[in-house]
Parts: structure tokens; sequence; C-alpha cells
């Protein structure tokens, strides 16, 4: 396999095996390594990539760097994929391509206070490239790259074009605000407007607030609920 290239100000360190990148982006942020390590695995049919952020922000601010990321795949994939293929984001992290469910981000913070500025936050991605399973089409819940027409993109090719993308993002929601990442993340989240029920609470997922929150419509009741809220802790 070829060097992986990341942007400047970005390093790498590849994993092999079962190791989840995940948890190393995690205990490389608590021992203090420095915003733009980029810890991935490329064995096996996934690829498992982290990105880890050092955020000046307080941590319901810094959340955005959930729906930047997820910017930055759909663009990776945009400019990989053919044009047919279409990705959506859900709003607490699921990757859908086609309608269906191919993988997922996952974050976790130093700290769970949404007014605290945390030291570390990590944006892991996990996204199916070929099926597991010796019958892939079995769930037409769930779906992979491979299944998808994206058989001939790679796991290299992909993960250089999401941080590369991702980069792009960070750098427009820095310089310009909210605003642009709020509208081209809008359009890619297929959930607005529907019924859905989320931690024991049905609704109208109505939209978002300015730091990408839940707004879900209860009757004549509008709540809350914080990007935050999706943390693992």
């Amino acid at each position: 396999m070829s060097e992986i290239r990341f942007p400047p100000l970005f390093k790498g360190e590849p994993l092999t095996g079962p190791a989840d990148p995940f948890d190393r982006a995690i205990a490389l942020a608590i021992a203090g390594t420095d915003a733009g390590t980029v810890v991935y695995n490329l064995d096996g049919p996934q690829l498992r990539a982290s990105l880890v952020f050092a955020p000046e922000q307080p941590l319901e601010q810094a959340m955005t760097a959930l729906p930047v990321c997820g910017l930055g795949l759909q663009a990776a994939l945009g400019a990989l994929a053919p044009p047919e293929v279409a990705v959506h984001l859900t709003w607490d992290g699921g990757v859908k391509v086609n309608g269906a469910s191919c993988g997922r981000f996952r974050m976790k913070a130093s700290s769970v206070l949404p007014e605290a500025v945390p030291d570390w936050l990590v944006v892991g991605l996990e996204l199916g490239m070929v099926s597991p399973e010796e019958n892939p089409g079995a769930d037409p819940e769930r779906t992979y790259l491979s299944e998808e027409g994206c058989a001939e993109i790679t796991a290299p090719a992909l993960l250089e074009a999401w941080v590369r993308h991702s980069l792009y993002w960070i750098n427009r929601w820095l310089d310009e605000g909210m605003r642009p990442v709020h509208d081209d993340w809008r359009a890619l989240v297929s959930e607005i407007g529907e019924e859905i029920d989320i931690d024991g609470k049905a609704g109208t997922f109505v939209g978002v607030d300015e730091h990408f929150g839940m707004l879900l419509r209860q009757d004549a009741d509008t709540i809350l609920i914080p990007l935050s809220s999706r943390l693992e802790t």
C-alpha cells in the first residue's frame, strides 16, 4: 500500500489487526497529542479512522466538528463515487448511501459539560467498504460501498479525501462561521420533517438550533436535544 498523504499540520498513525482507532485516538488525546492526529486502521471490511481536535470553544459549539466531518465525507464520496450515488447524514452521526445505512460517526470529549472548553475532542468514522457477510443483501437497511457502485474506491484514497475535505470545511467554519455549515448540512439530513423517536421522546424533527441541537416538536411544544448528548461517555 502506498503512503497515505495528509494535508499540512495533519499526521497519521496507522494501526493493524483488530486495533480500534477511536480508542487509540482517545488515548493519544489524553496523553496530549497534537490536534490533527489521524489514527486509522484499513484492515478488514471497514474504513476506520479518527481525528483528534483541540477545541478553543465551549463543548456545545465545538460539537460542530461532527457535521463538519460529515460534510467532509459527503464531499469525498462525491469526488470519488459515481454521480448517481447519493450520500446522506443523520443528525446523530449516521451515514447513509442510497438510502441504506453504510456507517457512522462517533464522538468523545474530555468533558461532557456544555459550557466547558474540552481539552480534546475525537471524531471517529466507521464506514463499510465491503460486506463481511456471504449474503450482503440480506438486510435491506444496511449497505456497503462495494454494493453501491463504489467497488473501485480504495480505503486509502477515501481516507485521504475525507481528511482533505474535512479540512476545507473546518476552515470555512472557522473563517465564515456557522452559516455555510448549516446550509450544506441541512440539505443532507433526510430526517428533517419526519416523525422520529429519540431518547424515549416522540415528535417531529423540525430542524436544529445554531449549535446543531435537535428541535423536536411535540404537539404545541418544541424541545431541544443538544448534540452533545450524542457524546460517548
